[in-house]
């Protein structure tokens, strides 16, 4: 069994990038969907403080009540934010990935590549066609 955990939405294209690039290293994770199985308020702040990030840094605004809620007026604590996120879960910004190496928001999907205990076993190109790993296993570099 991997100890890679993926907080994973299968209609949200990076989060099929990621989960992809890490079963390109050889490995298969714990797979979340975490819309059918919001973490615990416990969880989800051990996230966000293991990702080293602010609450509001792990708030999605893109097609979710978080206009509409007023999330954006710095009223609200990060506790109330939590909160929020646990009663819509789609307030959760994805996909996190949690490994030996760390735990990170992976937005790009490449930012998983730096959290994979094993390098890529071979060439992989996100759903959009743009190449990631090459042939030799080897991450392309942007011009």
């Amino acid at each position: 069994m991997s100890d890679i955990t993926i907080y994973h939405n299968p209609d949200c294209g990076t989060s099929r990038n990621v989960l992809a690039l890490i079963r390109n290293s050889g490995e298969e994770p714990t797979v979340i969907e975490y819309l059918k199985h919001p973490p615990s308020r416990a969880t989800l702040e051990q996230l966000v403080a293991d990702m080293g990030i602010g609450v509001r840094d792990l708030l999605r605004q893109k097609g979710t009540p978080h206009d509409e809620l007023g999330l954006a007026d710095a009223k609200w604590s990060d506790a109330e934010l939590i909160g929020f996120m646990l009663a819509h879960p789609t307030l959760i910004n994805r996909p996190i990935v949690v490994t030996p190496l760390g735990t990170r928001l992976c937005r790009p999907s490449e930012a998983v590549l730096d959290l994979l205990p094993q390098a890529q076993r071979g060439a992989f190109s996100k759903e959009d066609g743009e190449p990631v790993i090459d042939a030799k296993g080897q991450r392309v570099v942007k011009p």
